[in-house]
């Protein structure tokens, strides 16, 4: 059984700014792109800083970083792609944020009111977002369940927990590896939408799937970071001569004691 955590309830989530368009546009090629260009722009700068002939460091840590920039955002592309043709149709809404992505699935399609039983049919939805994951299974995969504010607030939360463990179950036994999932329960504590109206209150009632990068590129070494720096030199060991050993003192042999004043 997977861990699930709860936010509390004065709390909200707190999610990392993109662009959101049309949920079934495409766009991906331009966040590769972007990509590329941050991972240009600081490779260039590394790679000055790595050599003294900046205009060859320069132009080669500027390929290196846009090689390595585009690698993250070309890989959420293609499953940013694949959601959008698998859950074409069916109400289940594909986001991008940053190299995050987002499935949002309305309540009309997930469960029936007051039930965390996922409906017969929201399988389909299900397996083709399964079948995506395993595919790439570079990422993380953050399931959260919301509700409106019918109810107490710790039945809301409660219920919300139901439902993103009965998602994250469901992956898991579709195939998804299940130390990639990571199941949460908001409650009712992030609305989408005004909870005063019927219509309202049915899109704070989602499940949320949220897909971010497994790894991120690390930092560059500190004495790259420092132009004319270099780590210094670790001493050479003392030579030693094959076959010499320290003299050592014999047993009852005379030694010269020794005096703490010079024997004039």
């Amino acid at each position: 059984m997977k861990r699930v955590l709860c936010a509390s309830l004065a709390a909200g989530s707190v999610l990392l700014a993109g662009c959101a368009g049309d949920p079934y546009s495409g766009g991906g090629y331009g966040n590769t792109m972007k990509g590329a260009g941050i991972g240009a722009l600081g490779g260039a700068g590394i790679g000055a800083l790595a050599t003294k002939n900046h205009g060859t460091g320069a132009a080669i840590g500027a390929a290196a970083g846009a090689l390595l920039g585009a690698g993250v955002g070309y890989y959420m592309d293609r499953q940013e792609q694949q959601l959008r043709q698998q859950l074409e149709g069916s109400q289940v809404e594909v986001r991008r944020e940053g190299d995050n992505l987002k499935v949002v699935m309305p309540s009309q399609i997930t469960f029936a009111f007051d039930s965390a039983d996922i409906l017969p049919g929201f399988y389909p939805s299900l397996n083709s977002v399964a079948q995506v994951l395993r595919e790439h299974d570079q990422t993380t995969v953050e399931v959260t369940g919301h509700t409106d504010n019918i109810g107490t607030n710790h039945y809301n939360q409660q219920l919300s927990e139901r439902r993103a463990q009965a998602v994250a179950d469901y992956l898991a036994g579709q195939g998804v590896i299940g130390g990639r999932i990571a199941a949460h329960c908001m409650g009712e504590t992030s609305p989408v939408a005004s909870n005063d109206t019927e219509s309202g209150r049915a899109q704070n009632r989602r499940v949320e799937i949220v897909i971010r990068p497994a790894a991120q590129p690390q930092a560059a070494p500190a004495y790259q970071q420092q132009p004319g720096y270099y780590p210094p030199a670790t001493p050479a060991p003392e030579y030693t001569p094959p076959g010499y050993y320290p003299q050592r003192p014999v047993p009852g042999a005379y030694q010269a004691p020794a005096y703490p004043y010079p024997n004039y």
